[in-house]
C-alpha cells in the first residue's frame, strides 16, 4: 500500500516525505512537476518507491492503476504564487486537480490530507474556520477557498478522513527553490549574509515600519500536525494551522540577524540598536501589493486544539534560530 504525496519535491511536501521516512514508511509515490528541476534536491535524502509527474499520476489515477493500493493521500501540490495572474491555470492546477483527488479518495475510502491556505481570509481581521470570515484577495486564495467549499459539502457523506489545513506563514528548511515566494526568514538570512543588513517594508494599513504582523509557523510544527491527523484517521474537517500568535516582521528580522550574529560569537542587539547600526532598513511598500496584502494574520487554533493537538508551537525567536543554524550549515 502506497502513501501518495503530491508536491513531494516542494517545501511542505518534501518535509512530509522525510517525516514519513522517520516513521519507517518508504512505500511513497512522490508526485510533482519538476519543470523547475532544482526542486529534486529536496528529495535526495528521502526514500521513495517511485516518482510520477503530476500529469502522469492523474492519468494513472483516472485509469484505475492505484485502485486498492493507496493507504493515504497527502495533497500539497499547488501553484502558491499569490501574484500569478493566469486564473485559468490557477483554477485548473489548484482547484480542479484537488477535486479529482478528492473524488478518488472518497471512492477508495482512504484518508485525504490537503493544503488549504490562510489566504482564504483575505483582508479580514477574524481568522476562524467559518464562511462569514472568508474573502480572498487574489485568485490563489480563491482557488483554495473554492475547494474548501467543496470539502464542506462533501464531509457529511464521507466514509473516510478528509482534513484540510489552512497554512499561515510557514518557514523552514527545504524552501530554497521557491524564489520570491520563499519565507521572509529565508530572504532576510540571504540579505544579511550578502549585505550585512536586511530590508523590510515601510508601514501600511496603519502599521509602523516593519510592524505588520503575521502568524509565522515553523515547518516542524506543520509536519507534527499533519502526522497527528494521519495517526488519527477519525479526525476530519478544515483547520487553521498557525501558532495562534501574531508577530511583527521586525521580530523576524531581529531573530534572523541575531541568530547570524550568534553564529559568529557576537552579542544580540535590540531592534533600535540594529536600526541605528544600519542592519535593518525599510523600503517603500510595493504598489503591486496594495489592496492585496494581509497586514495582519493570527490563526484561531481552537478547532485544532479541540481535535486533540496539544503540542506547543515554536515562537519566531525559537524557530528562526533553528532555521538560521540549518541555513548557515549549508
Amino acid at each position: 500500500m502506497y502513501y501518495i504525496v503530491t508536491g513531494a519535491a516542494g517545501f511542505i511536501g518534501s518535509n512530509l516525505v522525510k517525516a514519513l521516512n522517520e516513521r519507517g514508511i518508504t512505500e511513497i509515490i512522490a508526485v510533482d512537476n519538476l519543470t523547475r528541476a532544482d526542486k529534486y534536491r529536496n528529495l535526495v535524502d528521502c526514500e521513495i518507491a517511485d516518482y510520477l509527474d503530476k500529469h502522469e499520476f492523474a492519468e494513472c489515477m483516472e485509469a484505475g492503476d492505484f485502485d486498492g493500493a493507496v493507504e493515504a493521500v497527502l495533497h500539497q501540490g499547488a501553484c502558491s504564487d499569490t501574484m500569478e495572474h493566469n486564473g485559468q491555470y490557477m483554477m485548473a492546477n489548484n482547484y480542479r486537480y484537488s477535486v479529482a483527488l478528492l473524488d478518488f479518495c472518497m471512492d477508495q475510502e482512504v484518508p485525504y490530507l490537503y493544503a488549504s491556505s490562510a489566504s482564504v481570509y483575505g483582508g479580514g481581521s477574524v481568522f476562524r474556520e467559518s464562511r462569514e470570515h472568508e474573502g480572498p484577495l487574489n485568485v490563489y486564495g480563491y482557488s483554495k477557498f473554492l475547494f474548501d467549499q467543496v470539502v464542506r459539502r462533501r464531509l457529511p457523506e464521507a466514509a473516510s478522513q478528509i482534513a484540510g489545513f489552512r497554512y499561515f506563514n510557514v518557514y523552514g528548511p527545504r524552501e530554497q527553490h521557491k524564489g520570491r515566494m520563499a519565507s521572509v526568514a529565508f530572504h532576510l538570512f540571504n540579505q544579511f549574509q550578502a549585505e550585512g543588513r536586511v530590508k523590510l517594508f515601510e508601514g501600511c494599513d496603519g502599521y509602523g515600519n516593519g510592524e505588520q504582523q503575521r502568524d509565522f509557523v515553523f515547518i516542524e510544527d506543520v509536519v507534527k500536525v499533519n502526522m497527528h491527523f494521519l495517526e488519527n484517521p477519525d479526525l476530519s474537517g478544515i483547520f487553521n494551522l498557525g501558532t495562534g500568535r501574531a508577530q511583527a516582521f521586525n521580530d523576524v528580522a531581529v531573530a534572523t540577524v541575531n541568530a547570524c550574529r550568534a553564529a559568529k560569537g557576537e552579542p544580540a542587539l535590540s531592534l533600535a540598536e540594529l536600526g541605528n547600526k544600519g542592519m535593518i532598513e525599510y523600503i517603500a511598500f510595493p504598489e503591486a501589493l496594495k489592496g492585496k496584502y494581509q497586514s495582519f494574520t493570527q490563526a484561531d487554533v481552537s478547532l485544532l486544539r479541540q481535535a486533540g493537538y496539544d503540542e506547543p508551537f515554536a515562537t519566531v525567536e525559537e524557530g528562526v534560530s533553528r532555521y538560521v543554524q540549518y541555513l548557515a550549515a549549508r
